[in-house]
């Protein structure tokens, strides 16, 4: 059996086992026999159960689901188009983007919303709001640069230097903040896949679903970028129109996934890695299914150790990120000269 076919079994066993355990695992214990009578649509004798079940642990397992196949993606492109292993939508500023949105609502008009710690649902949209509109105003802002610059790395050094530029404005609205607020962004910065609600859920993933269609579009593309942008133009690809679409489509996950559920470490910039490590090729024929795989199991299972500690609370996401990625980008780096990553 191919590689590709192989690891795609056993990510996707691995994917309905931890979407399974985070039905049945969380900070109040419910019985599994309540577990599968709720999701079969009968009552149960504690009407609280059905609310946690459908309104809270059913919409972020599917919400992990989404977002870690998304943001893997979102890293590969990145990756894949900047022919550098270390590239993700954080270094280019688009994260950093949505942060300052999020920043300009919490700590400049938060208190004109609504309370901070309580759940007013345009409190939250706006919050929603910020980082979307935040994220694609950088993303059109990198846009505009790539159609002038041709230099991958410049671009690059840019979306630092944009990164560097949101950082400081944001630095400057925390000291100007309360407390209260300073410490509601910390906590949003800190990534949840628990901020899509039912009702906001179908709109989510059709639009994540739209983003990962699109990367499975540019696949032929993709692969004749690996032999370099020269090579590219000679086979008759686009390369202006090709470095658009790349970063619509990774500005537009990116977006929506740091809209809802914060800036998620690590996932985007490590699981691309991980696939081209298991499958030992750059193929994006095979690699991009992996990676959606990979990035969707790798989400699922932070998010299931988050909720570990039971009544103790929930870990932040981005706490337990680093544990699985960080390794993967220091093997990467030490290895980077007998790993080849595109050709």
């Amino acid at each position: 059996m191919p590689k590709g076919l192989t690891y795609s079994f056993l990510f996707l066993i691995s994917i309905v086992i931890l979407f399974v355990l985070s039905l049945f695992l969380g900070s109040v214990p419910i019985p599994a026999k309540a577990v599968f009578q709720i999701l079969q649509g009968n009552e149960v004798e504690k009407q609280a159960w059905t609310y946690i079940i459908l309104e809270s642990r059913l919409p972020q397992a599917i919400t992990a689901l989404f977002s870690g196949g998304a943001i893997a993606v979102s890293g590969l492109l990145l990756q894949t188009a900047f022919r550098n292993p270390l590239a993700d939508a954080g270094i280019l500023g688009i994260s950093s983007g949505a942060n300052l949105g999020v920043a300009l609502v919490i700590l400049l008009i938060g208190n004109s919303i609504g309370s901070v710690g309580g759940f007013d649902f345009s409190y939250s949209m706006s919050i929603v709001l910020g980082a979307f509109v935040g994220a694609a105003a950088i993303l059109f802002v990198i846009m505009g640069f790539a159609s002038i610059i041709r230099n991958n790395v410049m671009l690059l050094i840019i979306g630092i230097m944009v990164g560097y530029l949101t950082s400081s404005i944001i630095s400057i609205l925390k000291f100007w903040s309360t407390t209260e607020d300073a410490y509601s962004f910390m906590i949003w910065g800190m990534g949840d896949f628990s901020g899509v609600s039912m009702e906001q859920l179908p709109f989510y993933c059709i639009v994540v679903s739209i983003g990962l269609a699109l990367s499975l579009l540019l696949i032929k593309p993709l692969n004749a970028l690996l032999l370099g942008e020269r090579y590219a133009a000679n086979l008759g690809v686009s390369i202006k129109t090709i470095r658009f679409l790349l970063l619509l489509c990774a500005g537009l996950i990116t977006a929506i996934t740091c809209a809802f559920c914060g800036p998620i470490a690590f996932i985007g910039l490590a699981v691309p890695h991980i696939a081209r490590l298991l499958l030992g090729t750059s193929n994006h024929k095979s690699l991009l299914p992996i990676t959606i795989l990979a990035g969707s199991a790798m989400a699922l299972l932070c998010n299931l150790i988050c909720i570990l500690p039971g009544a103790s609370g929930a870990l932040p996401l981005n706490a337990v990120t680093p544990i699985f990625g960080a390794p993967v980008i220091i093997y990467v780096i030490l290895n980077q000269k007998r790993i080849q990553y595109f050709n």
